[in-house]
């Protein structure tokens, strides 16, 4: 008998915890207000040597978050974001904005960008020359890491 006395109390609690928070203010519908006032923005970044992004390895890696506030593991963080914002996330249109003299070695350098920029989609890959035409042709800044 005490058996089931047992039994049926840890049946009964366990109902409790289970359909407790069922009732009441839970069942209340969702609210429709927006998770975040602010488009995600979050990208990885990566710089290594090679050929072509499907045969590198990257060697260097880096976080970046511009929304609300820049974070990450990038270095400078908030003059990426800045750049970025100003280039309204399309990494063709970031430029070193400078004459730049580079040699004619070859030892090419793979950049990658992978995530959303408010929202929407972006993918990067692009090799250069040499780190020199990298940062020639690209923000420093982005990719300085």
């Amino acid at each position: 008998m005490r058996n089931t006395a047992r039994w049926a109390a840890t049946l009964g609690l366990t109902a409790t915890a289970v359909c407790g928070p069922l009732s009441g203010a839970a069942l209340a519908t969702p609210s429709s207000a927006p998770a975040s006032l602010y488009a995600p923005s979050a990208l990885v970044l990566t710089v290594g040597h090679g050929d072509s992004a499907a045969t590198t390895t990257p060697e260097r890696a880096v976080t970046l978050s511009c929304a609300p506030t820049a974070s990450g593991t990038h270095p400078a963080a908030a003059e990426a974001c800045a750049a970025l914002r100003e280039a309204d996330g399309d990494f063709e249109a970031l430029t070193a904005g400078g004459d730049v003299l580079c040699t004619r070695e070859y030892h090419p350098v793979v950049v990658t960008a992978d995530g959303v920029w408010q929202g929407r989609r972006v993918t990067l890959r692009h090799t250069f020359a040499n780190e020199c035409e990298k940062d020639a042709s690209l923000a420093s800044v982005v990719f300085s890491f």
